[in-house]
């Protein structure tokens, strides 16, 4: 049996660290794990790698960044003729990034068995990329691995064959659970000069955060007045470093003024689950997150309209803020007044997630 595995993005990572580890376990199955260089940090990368304990790709890709159509396509060509020569059992994607999509419709055109981890997921938002890949992945997939009821109920309703669906939990948590020891025992906070409990983690990455700049500009004058009563801790995205140069708005940083907010470079996966499982609270545009948080007990303000992951607001310690000042400002206070949401972890995630991928995919071949 062979399976092929793509990752795009670092989130990824977390995703296919799981079940590849898993699925060493079995013999007579070969595994080859293509990254497409989706993300293009080379060195952060190879962090996240070393964090996660994983083989190096067999095969890297390097597409780069560049707009979703090109990076898209740059992806499917090439990556059609390794699927041609190694005609895999299953293409096993996770996740919503474009690399997902890509490998998908690529895999599918050639009558390759596809398996979606993290299937079902709905923000209802189409202005979102990562929606569209969402959807279009689901459609073409041959099994669909949900991560929550939500998923299930969505991919009912869009006309998914019952027998395709298999609700497992979320396998990012396996990896969190499986290396938050580790992580606690990070040495972040020394290097960031933080104390546990004393900071805010701040996260902006997406096109609806940090691409208009007047929105860009309200979002981060919030989060000044937030930084006066707690500092922030920012590790920047490198896309969001390219906003904020260019934007002019480095004036929001390092003031004298009172205003805290400390940007910090990217980090590995062991330092950021470090820095987050000890801060007051996380405020972040990231699906990924809004779940990590939600195990991790940590309270988390999502800087979005809308989420995906509906179960980190009805059970976790998700609340939606929008862009609104007044929200932002006022669920602040109530976290600092020691009112933040503690919630409870969702169904399933519970480290073995990976365990039931792996049955299943097996049992299908």
């Amino acid at each position: 049996m062979k399976v092929l595995y793509i990752a795009g993005a670092r989130p990824n990572f977390m995703k296919v660290a799981p079940i590849m580890e898993k699925m060493a376990k079995y013999s007579g199955v070969r595994q080859i794990l293509i990254h497409t260089g989706q993300h293009y940090d080379d060195e952060l990368s190879r962090i996240f790698f070393r964090d996660l304990a994983m083989k190096a790709p067999d095969i890297y890709l390097g597409v780069g960044s560049a707009s979703h159509a090109v990076q898209t396509a740059r992806v499917m060509t090439e990556i059609e003729p390794i699927l041609i020569k190694e005609k895999p059992d299953w293409v096993v994607v996770v996740g919503d990034v474009n690399s997902t999509l890509a490998a998908s419709l690529a895999a599918s055109k050639l009558g390759l068995r596809i398996a979606h981890v993290e299937a079902g997921l709905r923000s209802f938002d189409r202005t979102m990329p990562e929606e569209i890949n969402r959807i279009v992945t689901d459609a073409i997939s041959d099994v669909l691995f949900t991560s929550e009821s939500s998923g299930n109920d969505n991919l009912l309703r869009e006309g998914v064959d019952a027998d395709k669906i298999a609700f497992v939990g979320n396998v990012m948590i396996d990896s969190l659970i499986k290396f938050r020891e580790m992580a606690l025992h990070s040495d972040i906070q020394k290097r960031l000069k933080v104390s546990a409990g004393s900071y805010g983690l701040l996260t902006l990455h997406r096109p609806s955060s940090v691409d208009d700049g007047d929105r860009f500009r309200d979002l981060l004058g919030a989060l000044s007045m937030v930084s006066r009563s707690i500092p922030l801790v920012f590790p920047c995205h490198p896309r969001t470093r390219t906003r904020i140069q260019t934007m002019g708005l480095d004036s929001f940083f390092g003031r004298p003024d009172g205003c805290r907010i400390t940007l910090a470079e990217p980090l590995g996966y062991l330092d950021f689950v470090g820095l987050m499982a000890k801060a007051k609270f996380v405020l972040t545009d990231s699906g990924g997150v809004q779940e990590e948080s939600t195990v991790l007990g940590i309270p988390c303000l999502t800087v979005r309209e809308n989420t995906e992951r509906p179960v980190t607001i009805s059970q976790g310690t998700n609340t939606l803020v929008g862009y609104c000042k007044e929200r932002i400002l006022s669920e602040t206070c109530e976290i600092l007044a020691g009112r933040g949401k503690t919630g409870r972890v969702p169904e399933l995630w519970d480290g073995m997630a990976a365990d039931r991928i792996v049955a299943s995919l097996l049992a299908a071949k």
